[in-house]
């Protein structure tokens, strides 16, 4: 258990955080670390289709919907959750959103930043989620930024696995063991009702990675595995 301890989580639309890290969010809480996910977009427009074929849906009951699953997913997992409404396709975050940002970084001062892939050719929000990311961190490290609180200093950024790993150019570095927390993880999932064909696709990735996971480690514990891509270097003091 570790509460001094912080991840930040920033997730393009209402759902993604629940697929791609869902199990590193678990993870972490159940350490005893706090996890708050910044949410872009309730993917009101794009990832909401199965609502808007409901008869007279509108746009408010669909934000007010998925902001709802994306609570109850947020709590099972043992996260926080902030939405900045910035619009879905397009997604527009403005210069406010942006300095909010800042000032998350700012005040979490997390020691592990999770966010989407560089690329994504098949949504143009989720590498705009990654660029704001990584923007704000930079600012946040910037003494002469005029946010709140104390300058951040370098936390490591690890790009969750995207829905089509080979065309976002997704290299898998990490395969982190999610195993013991995989229950909740699907339980998360199965709170996103709206998408509801993605819980059998991510539970069945969950296992791929896990096997892959046993073949790179010789640990054959493992049945469950989210894959991460690193931005920046590894400091360590030896190989291993």
């Amino acid at each position: 258990m570790d509460s001094s301890k912080s991840v930040l989580v920033v997730s393009a639309h209402a759902a993604d955080f629940v697929w791609r890290a869902g199990g590193a969010i678990a993870l972490y809480a159940q350490r005893g670390c706090r996890v708050r996910i910044l949410c872009l977009s309730f993917g009101e427009r794009g990832e909401s289709e199965r609502l808007w074929r409901q008869p007279g849906m509108t746009l408010d009951c669909v934000k007010t919907s998925r902001r709802a699953e994306s609570e109850k997913a947020a709590a099972i997992l043992g996260a926080e959750i902030r939405f900045f409404d910035s619009g879905d396709y397009p997604m527009r975050p403005t210069e406010e959103i942006v300095h909010e940002t800042v000032t998350e970084f700012r005040k979490l001062q997390p020691e592990i930043v999770l966010t989407h892939s560089f690329a994504d050719p098949y949504n143009p929000d989720h590498p705009q989620a990654n660029d704001l990311t990584l923007r704000t961190r930079v600012y946040a490290q910037a003494a002469g930024y005029p946010a709140e609180g104390q300058k951040l200093g370098a936390p490591p950024v690890f790009l969750f696995e995207p829905h089509q790993p080979e065309q976002c150019e997704f290299k898998p570095q990490i395969l982190l063991d999610i195993t013991p927390v995989f229950d909740v993880k699907r339980k998360a999932m199965e709170s996103m009702e709206a998408q509801e064909h993605l819980w059998e696709y991510y539970t069945d990735l969950a296992k791929r990675r896990g096997s892959q996971a046993v073949r790179n480690s010789g640990r054959k514990e493992i049945k469950y595995a989210e894959a991460y891509q690193r931005v920046y270097p590894q400091v360590i003091s030896e190989l291993s």
